[in-house]
């Protein structure tokens, strides 16, 4: 699979061969769904907490007799039917954590990568080569590349400071280090733009040969 690469003019730098075990499968629907799934559920904390009748301050009286004053039996005004009393059945703190064997979490992040390629909804940039933090030259690069005002995730081929810093104002934009990025990040957009080297790291995370880059300006 042959996707041209783009400069951050927008200007063609030449072309670049995906490998087929990457950026070619037949995505795997399920697989792709329990890593979502997976990774939405890690996300939550948990720490939900409400209290029960033996958890709420009072309560330690009878407050009537139990025969005579023609009423239900009472023994606690902290049941969970009178106001101010315990809640039923409500939350507590649990772990919500969920895990996937590690080639079951490869094969969902080839599947979105694969699917992405399937959509025309991937771009390879030839390098993020900002010399200073601003916001502009990143939106300029967004509009050249055809990623403007789409939500984009944009992946890194290492830690580069003046791309996240120039890329956190911009709305309905995601930057993150190839490496670290999730099934769900690479699904949660409508344009994801991979710098050159991302493709490199990408391909020698995910167990692949190294692509042969072809024509390069």
């Amino acid at each position: 699979m042959n996707l041209n690469v783009l400069k951050i003019d927008g200007s063609s730098a030449g072309s670049i061969e995906l490998p087929e075990e990457v950026f070619g499968i037949e995505p795997n629907v399920a697989v792709m769904h329990q890593a979502v799934k997976m990774y939405l559920a890690n996300q939550r904390q948990g720490t939900h907490k409400t209290k029960t009748r033996a958890e709420v301050r009072g309560g330690g009286r009878k407050p009537w007799k139990q025969k005579g004053r023609g009423t239900a039996r009472a023994g606690s005004t902290r049941t969970g039917v009178w106001v101010g009393g315990g809640n039923i059945h409500g939350p507590i703190p649990r772990d919500y954590s969920q895990a996937m064997p590690k080639k079951m979490r490869q094969l969902a992040r080839r599947s979105a990568l694969s699917l992405k390629a399937q959509s025309n909804e991937l771009v390879v940039v030839e390098d993020f080569g900002f010399s200073e933090i601003k916001t502009k030259p990143f939106a300029q690069m967004l509009k050249a590349i055809n990623a403007s005002g789409r939500k984009a995730v944009v992946l890194m081929g290492a830690q580069n400071e003046n791309v996240l810093r120039s890329a956190r104002n911009i709305a309905r934009c995601q930057v993150l280090q190839a490496t670290d990025a999730s099934t769900y990040d690479l699904l949660n957009n409508q344009v994801l733009v991979l710098e050159r080297s991302s493709v490199e790291a990408l391909i020698s995370q995910l167990g692949a040969k190294t692509a042969t880059e072809e024509g390069q300006a």
